[in-house]
């Protein structure tokens, strides 16, 4: 018999509205309380499932789960942890589903990107193989705007929006200053393998004269002697050059500018700063003063300007995966289908989980200017409606009042520990 308690977990990076998802799923789980039971949460992402870590929400109280809604990071706490193929690592995949049956839990929901969809996938797999009646649904979140089938990602709109107010703020200092100060200004955003956040930046210009000037893009080889030219260009026209570039910039021979030869826990490549090389080669090649910053967390974290849209699709996602799950649905990430760009109109749909796991999704050629150093008109069209909005959250003596949940950890009722 197929338990009723639900279990949600958040993975990866954290976002300015991936608590708008849990917040989604825990409100409308509760307004469900004849049909299911509790929600519980894994401390540290699926980790607290591994660990019987089960965080219990039902001790919160309604104005602490509301309050989700508006307040950044992971709530809960995330993880990068990827879970090997069924059959090297089997016991891992049991050890999930045995906990999820000690709890009574029938409904697993995963908030992450891509690799958590393969998570979700192959849970979805081993309670199928094990008999265990397991509804398990994909909830996408990711910054880098890269997951396949889904029109865009939670995370990403209030990420496009920061880096666009950020450089076009920057942009203005530098130009009141450049005729005896910086000459070129550098921001490095994130996007490891796609320029998404990159292209973000360029909406903050409407003319060629407007910052950012250059805009790099991992889908770009970078090429030294055009980029030198740009930027000369640049200069010598407006008086001082603002640089969007994104963390993932490759070489001619595919190397990542700024490989430092570290992995995480996925095995994808740490990057230690491509910002400070670009400066550096504009320096010794040209001559110009420069500053450079990395927006890092900033960005990512940055929920007093989030976008109205992300806001509310990251809820509305939330909500949609109690409502889909009980009417049968199992085994799909769900997805964001634009239906109109203008007037900008969407809707919540769903793609087989095994279809859209570990699949990356780049930024079109199309969505990037001939000379590869900015955004087209279609790119602008795509972008724009996701950064439309503001949904400030309330402030108490000028610092915005987020909530922090007690997040009490149920009784374990598994005697032998997790080991790993």
């Amino acid at each position: 018999m197929a338990g009723n308690n639900v279990f949600y977990a958040q993975s990866g990076g954290a976002t300015a509205v991936i608590n708008a998802s849990a917040c989604g799923v825990i409100e409308t789980a509760r307004r469900h309380s004849d049909r299911l039971g509790k929600v519980y949460v894994g401390r540290n992402g699926v980790l607290g499932a591994l660990r019987e870590e089960l965080i219990d929400t039902s001790l919160e109280s309604a104005e602490a789960i509301s309050a989700l809604r508006y307040t950044p990071s992971s709530a809960f706490g995330s993880c990068r942890y990827k879970l090997k193929g069924l059959e090297e690592n089997r016991a891992e995949y049991e050890r999930l589903i045995d906990v999820f049956q000690a709890h009574n839990i029938g409904y697993f929901f995963y908030n992450g990107g891509g690799d958590s969809q393969d998570t979700s996938h192959k849970v979805s797999q081993m309670a199928q193989k094990m008999g265990v009646p397991l509804t398990c649904i994909g909830i996408p979140k990711t910054v880098d705007n890269d997951l396949a089938f889904t029109d865009n990602c939670p995370g990403f709109g209030s990420v496009a929006k920061y880096v666009a107010v950020s450089i076009l703020e920057a942009g203005l200092d530098v130009a009141g200053m450049a005729s005896t100060s910086t000459k070129v200004f550098i921001m490095e955003v994130m996007g490891r393998h796609t320029g998404w956040i990159a292209a973000s930046a360029g909406l903050a210009s409407e003319k060629e004269n407007e910052p950012p000037h250059i805009i790099l893009f991992p889908e770009i080889p970078f090429n030294p002697e055009n980029f030198l030219r740009r930027v000369d260009e640049c200069v010598k026209n407006y008086g001082y050059c603002v640089i969007a570039v994104s963390e993932g910039v490759r070489n001619q021979d595919g190397q990542f500018l700024a490989e430092s030869g570290l992995r995480d826990a996925f095995g994808h490549a740490q990057l230690g700063g491509v910002a400070p090389t670009i400066a550096q080669l504009i320096k010794s090649s040209l001559g110009y003063k420069y500053h450079w910053a990395v927006a890092d967390y900033l960005q990512r974290a940055a929920r007093h300007i989030a976008s109205k849209t992300d806001v509310e699709q990251a809820y509305a996602l939330g909500q949609a995966a109690v409502e889909y799950a009980l009417k049968g649905t199992n085994g799909v990430m769900l997805t964001l289908e634009r239906t109109s760009d203008t007037p900008y109109q969407w809707q919540i749909g769903t793609v087989p989980l095994e279809k859209v796991a570990n699949i990356e999704k780049g930024l079109p050629r199309e969505f990037i200017s001939d000379n590869g150093m900015h955004i087209t008109s279609a790119c602008r069209q795509y972008l724009q409606p996701l950064i439309a909005g503001e949904d400030y959250p309330p402030y108490r003596n000028g610092i915005p009042e987020y909530i922090r949940l007690k997040n009490t950890i149920i009784e374990k009722k598994i005697e032998k520990a997790f080991i790993g």
